[in-house]
């Protein structure tokens, strides 16, 4: 058994040759930080990457501490010191990783979001698609609301009751990125989705993790790769497999950009995707730059292009009786009507402007590939937009291809066009999921649904 799973995790070593760059580009592109700089988040977790200087805004607040501000005015994290010896140590490991063929993986991809406007209607059938970000926005001081960030001692004084108790994951120790990919693709067969699978550790492999030991009553070793590679022989075979590109792929229909005004993108005949790439990474559950990474110096346009893509598994199937959106852990918890967990998501619930509601509501309507209807009366003012607009349906739409519109009129559970960003920021005031996630919950789920906000 040993010889078998070990002969899998060389094979999936030999198609992961990985290239660390992210990190580096961002503290040049930010270049005001310290070197040792430690951003820690709101929710007191450290930011295990540097956000690009166009996203954020360096900042004071009243306590004289330098805060990172997205340009919808949310603080992204506290500038705090030191990690020289943190990062010092991440690059020996990320170098020895390299050089050794086996890739890399310790944190997950995430950029600051900037948030989307929620539907004041949906229309819609099925498909998969994605949106672009909305302008930036000029803040001249920091808001009174965030002038005091909660360290960790703030984050002890929450309503216990009112917090979940996980199974905690065991750390995960300095494994390869093919390694890290195979406890993804695991976790996301098992219905415990990690987000986009992209060789890399974090909080939404973390929270699966406690969500699997969770709902199965097993302890997960995220370290014990054997272990993890014999579980996938029995789901599904190795996690990274080949796919030839069809001409239909190829042929889309795609579009060449997606604008920022909801105007120009009301006049889109479809918010497709922009490229087979984007389409590939929905279809595979994949981080777009991991799929290049996997296929480096490939033309994704030629049809008969063979890839190395993710291995996924058929979309989860049961009745979904209720629905937990656990703000505190950024994730959505399916339950059956016996009260057994049989699916996690991790997920972008509201903000401290637009927060998301509070206690008990239901599931009101359930719309595929939806289209959007922006109401300036009921959304947030996007540009210089004072008129309804009516945006057409498709994966770079405001809502991603799934909304599930809950009984408090305006707020829902919905795809997202940028998967990448699932479970690290804010959003307007709704659930937002991967679209895989949020399709796959959607065919759980039925008018009636019990959809439960914890605080």
């Amino acid at each position: 058994m040993t010889f078998v799973s070990r002969t899998g995790l060389a094979l999936l070593a030999a198609a992961s040759m990985l290239a660390f760059t992210g990190a580096a580009k961002a503290q040049d592109s930010l270049g005001r930080l310290p070197a040792d700089a430690v951003l820690v988040t709101p929710q007191g977790e450290i930011l295990d990457y540097l956000p690009e200087s166009g996203d954020v805004q360096m900042m004071r607040d009243r306590r004289g501490r330098t805060v990172l501000v997205d340009s919808w005015g949310n603080v992204v994290a506290t500038v705090m010191g030191s990690g020289r010896q943190r990062n010092e140590a991440r690059r020996r490991d990320m170098n020895r990783d390299y050089y050794s063929d086996q890739g890399f993986g310790f944190s997950e991809q995430g950029y600051p979001e900037q948030g989307f406007s929620e539907p004041g209607d949906v229309t819609g059938s099925v498909p998969d698609y994605r949106d672009a970000t909305p302008p930036s926005v000029e803040r001249q001081e920091l808001p009174d609301e965030y002038s005091a960030l909660p360290d960790e001692n703030d984050m002890e004084a929450l309503p216990r009751e009112e917090r979940q108790t996980l199974p905690p994951a065991a750390q995960i120790t300095k494994k390869s990125s093919a390694e890290i990919t195979a406890l993804q693709v695991f976790l996301d067969r098992e219905g415990f989705s990690p987000g986009v699978i992209d060789g890399r550790s974090g909080s939404n492999v973390t929270k699966a993790i406690e969500a699997w030991q969770q709902a199965t009553g097993e302890t997960l070793d995220p370290n014990n790769t054997d272990d993890i590679m014999e579980r996938l022989r029995f789901s599904g075979g190795l996690p990274i497999t080949s796919y030839t590109i069809t001409a239909a792929d190829a042929a889309g229909p795609y579009v060449a950009s997606i604008p920022e005004d909801y105007a120009h993108k009301a006049a889109l005949p479809h918010l497709s995707f922009t490229s087979t790439v984007e389409m590939l990474g929905e279809k595979f559950h994949m981080d777009e730059a991991y799929l290049r990474e996997l296929n480096p110096g490939v033309d994704f346009t030629v049809p008969g292009s063979i890839i190395k893509v993710i291995n996924p598994s058929e979309m989860k199937k049961g009745k979904v009786a209720r629905i937990v959106a656990d703000k505190y852990r950024k994730q959505v918890f399916a339950y059956d009507e016996a009260g057994t967990l049989i699916a996690a998501y991790p997920a972008t619930i509201g903000s401290s402007d637009t927060p998301s509601p509070s206690g008990t509501v239901q599931v009101d309507r359930i719309a595929f590939d939806p289209g959007y209807t922006y109401n300036p009366k009921i959304n947030f003012k996007q540009g210089e937009n004072d008129k309804i607009l009516t945006l057409q349906p498709g994966p770079n739409g405001p809502v991603g291809t799934v909304w599930i519109a809950l009984s408090k009129p305006t707020y829902g559970v919905h795809g997202t066009p940028e998967p990448s960003k699932i479970g690290k920021t804010q959003s307007h005031g709704c659930v937002r999921l991967t679209n895989w996630d949020a399709t796959e919950l959607a065919k759980m789920v039925s008018v009636g649904t019990t959809v439960e906000f914890l605080d």
